[in-house]
């Protein structure tokens, strides 16, 4: 039986990195109205801690996801289980220190079944985009012509990497080591503003350090979604086509892989596709093995040279310790004659997972670029 935790604060929580925070009001805000969405990838007899049940019945309703035998519980509810004699996994979306204090303070019983501080340091240094950035990409690069991707991780002082800048002026993509979608990443152009300069000094006080990369000419977004065993082994459960909107995650196409494939298979070889997934799962057994139990994706992007003639893979523009909107997606996508659907998240007066049907034409749509 496993425990399901919708904690979408998990990316900030990594950052600031303690036991006890107050996440900003967007996330609450977030984990409040879609606490429900381990429910629609959980097996059948598992838990999800949701914070109003009603209100994720509701939820779960309007999207037809009623056939899976789960239990909803409440954090009192959950307080009052009795855990003693109970085989029990816990997969939040991600894990942090801040998530692991939260769940023994509803339920003391539940330390047995909680990471160590050891193995939570050891998931915040692999979720440090130092680790996908210095060690994940280059192997993979490295393995075609047809692959491309550059990334420096600076742990130098403020000045020495304005002197950068100042020696090499061209389009680059600066991220922090830990953030949340979209926030810790800034665009330089050639020459650093004063807003930019700020930034990146603060995010070398306080995280140590920067990645700085190239920027590509992207044509479409897309992952792999994967699942590491108690055994050590790497399983590939599907691909990810996914928008974005000022640069945080907007949709995700649910369609079978033979759809997902095509649209991808326009610009690379499916030959080339299959040897990133398998070197992907050969390369992060080890470095997982004994350290990480759960999801994780592997965010990639096709891009074109400047004259817009060549295509290649970027493998690897980002590596999500955690469970993704793409398991979501891959949970929830159609059946292999079923039309294809978006799912998107919206916000009027609260959060919502919007799920409706797409035409033939997805291709002339923000998907590809």
């Amino acid at each position: 039986m496993t425990l399901h935790i919708f904690n979408p604060e998990h990316d900030i929580a990594l950052a600031i990195n303690k036991s006890i925070f107050t996440a900003p009001h967007s996330a609450r805000e977030l984990r409040a109205d879609l606490g429900f969405l381990p429910a629609l990838y959980a097996e059948k007899g598992d838990w999800v801690l949701v914070e109003n049940i009603e209100a994720a019945n509701e939820s779960l309703r309007h999207l037809n996801a009623f056939s899976k035998e789960i239990e909803l519980l409440s954090p009192a509810q959950l307080a009052e289980k009795d855990l003693s004699n109970i085989d029990l996994h816990i997969q939040p979306w991600g894990w942090d220190r801040a998530i692991v204090t939260y769940l023994l303070g509803i339920n003391p019983q539940l330390e047995q079944f909680l990471p160590s501080n050891e193995v939570l340091d050891t998931i915040r240094n692999i979720s440090n985009r130092s680790f996908a950035a210095c060690s994940l990409l280059p192997q993979l690069v490295s393995l075609s012509d047809d692959l491309i991707g550059n990334s420096i991780y600076f742990t130098d002082s403020h000045g020495k990497v304005m002197q950068f800048f100042n020696d090499n002026p061209a389009l680059y993509v600066i991220k922090a080591p830990w953030s949340s979608s979209g926030r810790g990443v800034r665009y330089i152009d050639n020459t650093v503003d004063e807003s930019n300069k700020g930034w990146m000094k603060n995010i070398l006080e306080q995280q140590g350090g920067l990645i700085i990369e190239p920027y590509y000419n992207r044509v479409l977004d897309f992952g792999m979604e994967f699942y590491a065993s108690e055994q050590g082994e790497i399983e590939y459960k599907g691909l990810s086509i996914f928008s974005t909107e000022n640069r945080a995650y907007s949709s995700n196409l649910l369609a079978n892989e033979v759809t997902k494939e095509k649209i991808v298979y326009q610009f690379i070889k499916q030959e080339l596709l299959h040897f990133v997934q398998i070197n992907i799962c050969s390369q992060l057994a080890s470095a997982f093995k004994g350290k990480y139990i759960g999801n994780f994706g592997v965010d990639m992007m096709v891009v074109t040279t400047d004259d817009a003639t060549t295509f290649k893979l970027h493998p690897c523009v980002e590596l999500n310790l955690r469970t993704t909107m793409g398991h979501v997606a891959l949970a929830i996508s159609p059946t292999d004659f079923a039309p294809k659907k978006m799912m998107k998240i919206d916000y009027l007066d609260k959060y919502h997972l919007a799920v409706n049907l797409v035409g033939d034409d997805l291709l002339d749509t923000n998907l590809v670029r």
